[in-house]
């Protein structure tokens, strides 16, 4: 075997191991901090690359698992505009679109059946022509009359109503309701009221609207009282029925059993849901009580129309189509307005009606000195000054009494 070649520990090896210490071919040793250069990554595109090996740790031990790097999340991105996004995120924006044009309908449904009805309603010529008038005064006052005229109503249903056959133009529903700075004030005027009639001397009131209809009733009125009348509405004998059918009937409180076949009546004693026949009946009927007659009739009046003013502004009313489209045509059928009233003063006039018992106003008849509807002259002038000056507020409540007699006589 032949001898290796070996460093005899002088610094200089043989020449057969030169090219480890970078000798070259001479056997000259190179300087050995001298760099060594790299090769370039280009120069030899196929050379594979060596990974640096992790430090270990003690002698003998297992390395550790390589471990992959998590990456790290970016910012979300914000929806696309235009129903960007998940779907869960669109369909609610979906759905509150059609809710907003169904809203829209609605809204445009409530104004317009209104007006529709309106270019239907009957105007009615009621202000005096010629003669003074009162001034204007503070507040609104209305002048509510049902007409007693049965020219409209064919014979069956005059059955029905049980409204008897009379020809000509009467009135069995006379009001004032005056609204203003304080309560509302609903005063009733019984028919039979004894007054001087402008031109045809000392009669009972309703025989203004016989002799002259609505102008020289509202001149009677105006005469008399001193009061200014702003508006006029004129309900037919038939209306009263058909509005209280419309908004699903009302409720009677009557104090006592009830027969009245001359009014077509028959009912027990307490509250009690009403129809549209019953209502009229009710509203009509002046012999089932015989102390006060016709003074209990005008109360039932008050009754009956508060209760369909608050039928008519109930929320079911605007929130159920069918019964708001038939309530509002049914009104050109049953109600005339007094020209100069538009519809949105209509429409304050049937809020008003409905705010005239309780905290919100006072339902009452002028004051009366006996049941043969004399008026108390004092007692009623005090009423009456206090719906000119409009200080219902200030006026005596002992003034306003259901049967129009102070409260010593009726207790």
């Amino acid at each position: 075997m032949a001898d290796r070649p070996r460093n005899d520990g002088s610094g200089d090896e043989t020449p057969e191991f030169g090219w480890l210490y970078g000798q070259g071919s001479s056997g000259s040793t190179p300087d050995p901090t001298r760099p060594v250069p790299r090769q370039s990554r280009d120069a030899r595109p196929d050379e594979t690359r060596v990974m640096r090996v992790q430090p270990g740790g003690p002698a003998g031990s297992e390395p550790p698992p390589p471990t992959t790097p998590r990456p790290t999340p970016g910012p979300t991105p914000p929806p696309r505009e235009g129903g960007g996004g998940s779907r869960g995120l669109r369909r609610p924006r979906f759905r509150l679109r059609y809710v907003f044009l169904l809203f829209l309908a609605w809204v445009v449904f409530l104004v317009a059946v209104p007006i529709y009805a309106w270019t239907s309603v009957d105007k009615i010529e009621w202000e005096p022509r010629g003669g003074s008038r009162p001034d204007d005064q503070p507040g609104t006052t209305y002048l509510l009359v049902g007409s007693d005229s049965r020219g409209d109503l064919t014979e069956e249903e005059r059955k029905e109503l049980g409204t008897g056959g009379a020809e000509g133009q009467r009135t069995d529903t006379i009001m004032l309701l005056h609204t203003g700075s304080g309560p509302n004030l609903l005063m009733s005027i019984p028919r039979d009221s004894i007054v001087d009639i402008p031109g045809r001397g000392t009669s009972k009131i309703n025989a203004a609207y016989a002799y002259g209809g609505p102008r020289l009733l509202t001149r009677t009125i105006e005469a008399t009282t001193g009061i200014r009348v702003d508006h006029y509405v004129e309900i037919g004998m038939g209306g009263l029925a058909g509005v209280v059918d419309a908004v699903g009937g009302i409720e009677i409180c009557p104090e006592r059993r009830m027969k009245d076949k001359l009014a077509n009546l028959n009912i027990k004693k307490g509250c009690q849901e009403a129809d549209g026949v019953t209502a009229l009946g009710y509203a009509r009927s002046r012999h089932s009580d015989p102390q006060y007659g016709d003074i209990t009739r005008v109360k039932h009046q008050r009754e009956v129309v508060s209760a369909v003013g608050k039928k008519v502004l109930s929320p079911w009313t605007f929130v159920n189509p069918v019964r708001y489209w038939q309530l509002n045509n049914a009104v050109p059928g049953f109600f005339g307005f007094g020209e100069g009233t538009g519809p949105v003063r209509a429409g304050m006039w049937a809020l008003a009606m409905t705010r005239v018992n309780g905290d919100k106003g006072l339902t009452c008849t002028v004051p009366i000195a006996d049941l043969a509807v004399h008026w108390d002259e004092e007692r009623s002038e005090q009423m009456f000054a206090a719906m000119r000056k409009d200080e219902v507020g200030d006026m005596d409540k002992g003034l306003c009494t259901p049967t129009g007699l102070p409260k010593s006589v009726t207790g």
